[in-house]
């Protein structure tokens, strides 16, 4: 097999500052929604809560549909002799499979995955998600409190980040030399014409600003989490300028990575964050409550394949419309905003792995070993529940997520070692996000895969200046920021929806091209 020609980069003035009509539009959006947040900060939170309750009412079972198709469609693919074809051509990976799951998993896994791992599995232990009609707080609903979380954080959130998408980007930019954009999703469906136009710069900006509204979201949050765990651990005062500190440093960190690029920043902090969460898991494992642990992630993976589809299709007219919006159609619109950068991402850093590796590791085993994390320290916090060693109640009745981090934290084996490392982990899986996002903008806005470093710290720059005027303004608008992805999904949706079938055509194009298939064979045109 040839090693495939990379595409080349452009030297047009576009190509090297970046899509004029794509910048303008998202870097326009930052500064309208701070301008207006700073002229009527009451009214854009209103606009937006509004939009959110629409959204979810109206599309949550579209974003539902659209998360099981991609993922059985994706699984479906693997299956196949196409799946045997290589991204990019190349005889072997670029990246080792250490390497390149590290970067997995800490890029799509993010923040978020930390945040809610110890106290979503709690709080639908408190409070029975839909689905089910076990008690709340008993013994029996503990398998379906965690059921519940491996639901928003499993097969389906992983897959729309990286399975299908990604094998249509890669055929898009390997084999056509088409740029690494959210546009070319659409070219086999609106032609090189149109996406060449200013209608895919609109695509792009409209992607990048659902990624900018998710990202600045968690390093907001972040702020206010690592500010809590330092004034009750050692005692340091908590507010806004302990906050806006912690705020420099993590821009600091995740803008250096992601100017030193993916082979060097970004997969060094991958790297340690994966040495870090496997010896957070070992300690709780070990030292923890390990015959509960065990015996919990059985059932409630059990539960999680048996009730699956209930689960999944949820919708406002089977459960509370608060619930749907706060929870599932909140967390798959979020995946779904992230959806066409993350697979950027993918793509960029799996040449050399066949589909078939890209799509079971980013769909199967990442899911997996997110459950397993989830159990460790949702499940660790249902156990002190459960026990009495603390009570989460209130707080968790009160969306109060740092609070039940911390809590879980200082309870698990290690008590104010074990949260503070949980907080450096949690503040380094939001710098692989900040990193690997600020580089995947910059790729869409330069037009190629190696964009200017410069290009790369602005983006950076400006999404902790973005969260730190919100942290000023309140942490209610950094809450209306993220619900706003759940607007932008709407949007960005349409550029997912094709690759339901776009997909598959790519995998048999990539699969014909190495020699793997007959033409014959696909039934399928390129």
């Amino acid at each position: 097999m040839n090693q495939a020609a990379t595409p080349a980069s452009r030297t047009s003035t576009v190509s090297r500052w970046g899509d004029p009509i794509t910048l303008v539009l998202s870097v326009g959006f930052v500064l309208l929604f701070i301008g207006l947040s700073l002229y009527d900060l009451e009214g854009v939170s209103d606009a937006i809560s509004i939009g959110f309750a629409w959204t979810a009412a109206t599309l949550g079972t579209y974003f539902e549909l659209l998360l099981l198709a991609t993922f059985f469609i994706g699984i479906g693919v693997a299956c196949t002799p196409a799946a045997n074809a290589r991204v990019g051509g190349l005889d072997a990976p670029e990246l080792s499979t250490f390497k390149w799951l590290s970067i997995i998993m800490c890029t799509l896994l993010a923040g978020g995955g930390v945040f809610f791992a110890a106290g979503e599995p709690v709080y639908h232990f408190l409070t029975t998600p839909p689905a089910f009609d076990t008690e709340a707080g008993t013994a029996a609903a503990v398998s379906d409190a965690l059921a519940q979380s491996f639901m928003h954080w499993g097969f389906l959130a992983w897959a729309i980040l990286g399975s299908l998408t990604a094998v249509v980007l890669a055929h898009a930019h390997y084999d056509k030399g088409e740029p690494l954009r959210p546009r070319s999703l659409l070219l086999p469906v609106l032609g090189k014409r149109v996406v060449d136009s200013p209608v895919g710069s609109v695509i792009d900006a409209v992607c990048i600003i659902a990624v900018v509204a998710g990202t600045v979201g968690p390093i907001g949050f972040l702020a206010t989490q690592v500010s809590y765990g330092l004034h009750e651990i050692f005692g340091f005062a908590e507010g806004l300028p302990t906050q806006l500190s912690i705020l420099a440093v993590l821009g600091v960190v995740y803008v250096t990575s992601a100017v030193t690029g993916i082979n060097r920043g970004i997969q060094t902090l991958s790297r340690f964050n994966v040495f870090l969460a496997l010896a957070i898991a070992a300690v709780i494992f070990v030292f923890g409550p390990t015959l509960f642990l065990v015996n919990t992630y059985v059932q409630a993976f059990g539960e999680y394949l048996s009730s699956f589809f209930t689960m999944a299709t949820m919708s406002s007219q089977t459960a509370p419309a608060w619930w749907m919006k706060w929870w599932t159609v909140f967390f798959f619109a979020w995946f779904l905003g992230y959806g066409p950068l993350m697979a950027i991402f993918v793509a960029r850093i799996s040449r050399g792995r066949t589909i078939r590796q890209m799509i079971v590791s980013v769909a199967i085993l990442a899911p997996i070993a997110t459950t397993l994390w989830f159990t460790l320290l949702g499940g660790s916090g249902i156990h002190y529940q459960m026990t009495g060693v603390f009570d989460l109640t209130d707080a968790l009745a009160n969306f109060k997520f740092d609070v039940a981090t911390l809590t879980i934290a200082q309870a698990l084996p290690g008590g104010a070692a074990m949260a503070l490392a949980i907080m450096v982990l949690t503040s380094i899986f939001v710098a692989t996000t900040g990193d690997s996002m600020s580089y995947a903008i910059s790729v869409v806005t330069a037009g190629h895969d190696q964009p200017a470093p410069a290009m790369r710290a602005f983006w950076g720059i400006t999404m902790a200046i973005m969260a730190a005027i919100l942290l000023y303004m309140g942490r209610g608008q950094i809450s209306a920021l993220q619900q706003l992805i759940v607007i932008t999904a709407i949007p960005v949706s349409l550029v997912l929806l094709p690759s339901l079938w776009t997909g598959p055509k790519a995998a048999y194009a990539m699969a014909r091209a190495q020699g793997i298939v007959p033409a014959r064979a696909s039934g399928v045109a390129d």
